[in-house]
């Protein structure tokens, strides 16, 4: 079998079962990513040395029955955002290049405790802060249905890694839909964590109130058995789960407005096959949705904005012209503005809890939109801009209320639904998660 075709989970259990090798794993997948024609668009950098001496080690684990993990052996990939011990981590900008961390990010090296094998570090959106995934200042990675395409990011080439059997799983981060986004338009499963559930150390940061660690793969068992290996800790049971019963709220009304054709129609198909499958399925509009959505201008930028200004202001030429001015948009904002935007933030999420705790999920398209023509977005400022802000719209619903959101392909090419749930409940949202898989088939 060839079995870079398999799920990360089904390379794992073949490992332990010694049916597969770790080692042999690890250098095909090197090997085709270096002989893609499109490889140099999705791998900022490999680490094979590191991914060899990982391999090896896990092989000798399988040999003597001592796996760390279900996962232990399987190759992932990383987005250029997590620190690595003595390999270039630059977060998709000039403004980083160069600089080599002394030791890994947490994550990172929980993953390396648990047996996860590091294939190298993926292309990114400049600094993270773009949900189209393209980036002229290191590259674009090209979307799985037509190279063309915007990849969607800001975790572009994690995504791409995976959809295109370039890596078993990847890690992502997410901070207004920089995993789902991608996930969708390269029709993958991606989680977004639970902000705080993950650590943050030895990340690249954006917004550090937003910021969030999250793995991009083929199944929700894939992400339930990364999102254990990056805590260090025993994955959900998954077994036995169904929708009978289940309530689910499609939110209407914001996440559809400016929505084109192909995602809606993917989304209210899976909707269809969901409540086939047995979930009750209500509808309505939420008006806190709104009234939160209009803080994120107050919020986001100033935030990004006071991370990173000496480090931009001192080599500003050095960035994509559009990425730059978004950054600095968060100057023009009072800082008394800020922080009676999160008081009444604060005071809507409560509101939100309390409108859907009877529900396990809130449902709504993960983009409204299809993957745009990359070039299109690098040469028409205005179009990048609407395009951009509509693209994070239905995720950014997820970040701004603190929420764990499960993305997943609806059948309909590069099209998502997305499961939100209260925060925390990750568990609850992959046994949920890997209902709906199977009812969407």
């Amino acid at each position: 079998m060839d079995w870079q075709q398999a799920t990360a989970a089904e390379q794992g259990r073949a490992i332990a079962a010694g049916k597969a090798c770790p080692v042999e794993l690890a250098e095909a997948y090197l090997e085709a990513a270096s002989a893609h024609p499109e490889g140099k668009r999705i791998y900022a950098r490999f680490t094979p040395d590191r991914a060899r001496a990982e391999a090896m080690a896990a092989r000798s684990r399988a040999k003597a029955g001592l796996g760390r993990g279900p996962l232990d052996g399987v190759s992932v990939s990383w987005k250029d955002l997590y620190d690595s011990a003595g390999v270039a981590t630059e977060a998709g900008s000039r403004l980083l290049a160069g600089r080599v961390p002394v030791a890994d990010a947490e994550v990172l090296r929980r993953a390396t405790l648990q047996g996860l094998v590091c294939l190298g570090k993926t292309h990114m959106t400049e600094l993270a802060f773009s949900g189209l995934g393209v980036n002229p200042s290191t590259a674009t990675p090209p979307n799985v249905h037509d190279p063309r395409l915007a990849p969607g990011g800001s975790s572009s080439g994690a995504a791409v890694s995976v959809a295109m059997r370039l890596a078993a799983a990847a890690v992502g981060s997410d901070t207004g839909g920089s995993v789902r986004i991608p996930a969708a338009w390269n029709d993958l499963v991606g989680l977004k964590t639970t902000h705080g559930r993950l650590p943050l150390a030895g990340v690249v940061p954006l917004c550090a109130r937003f910021d969030t660690v999250g793995p991009l793969a083929r199944s929700v068992e894939d992400c339930a058995l990364m999102l254990a290996a990056l805590e260090g800790a025993r994955a959900p049971d998954l077994r036995d789960a169904g929708l009978t019963g289940m309530r689910l709220l499609v939110l209407e009304g914001l996440p559809f407005e400016d929505a084109r054709t192909e995602p809606v129609r993917g989304f209210e198909a899976a909707v269809e096959r969901l409540a086939a499958a047995g979930a009750r399925v209500e509808r309505r509009a939420l008006p806190m949705v709104d009234a939160a959505m209009a803080l994120s201008g107050v919020l986001f930028a100033p935030e990004a904005y006071g991370l990173w200004k000496d480090v931009i202001e001192a080599n500003p030429k050095a960035m994509y012209p559009i990425i730059l001015e978004r950054f600095r948009t968060g100057a023009q904002v009072l800082a008394a503005d800020y922080v009676a935007a999160w008081a009444e933030l604060d005071r809507l999420r409560g509101d939100y809890l309390a409108a859907t705790a009877g529900f396990d999920a809130v449902l709504v398209p993960t983009a409204p939109i299809l993957p745009p023509d990359a070039e299109r977005l690098l040469s028409d400022p205005a179009y990048f801009a609407s395009e951009n802000l509509l693209a994070l719209r239905n995720t950014r619903i997820g970040n701004i209320f603190g929420l764990c959101v499960l993305t997943l392909p609806t059948g309909l090419p590069a099209t998502g639904i997305s499961l939100m749930a209260a925060p925390g409940a990750e568990e609850r949202l992959l046994r949920l998660g890997i209902a709906a898989e199977a009812a969407l088939g």
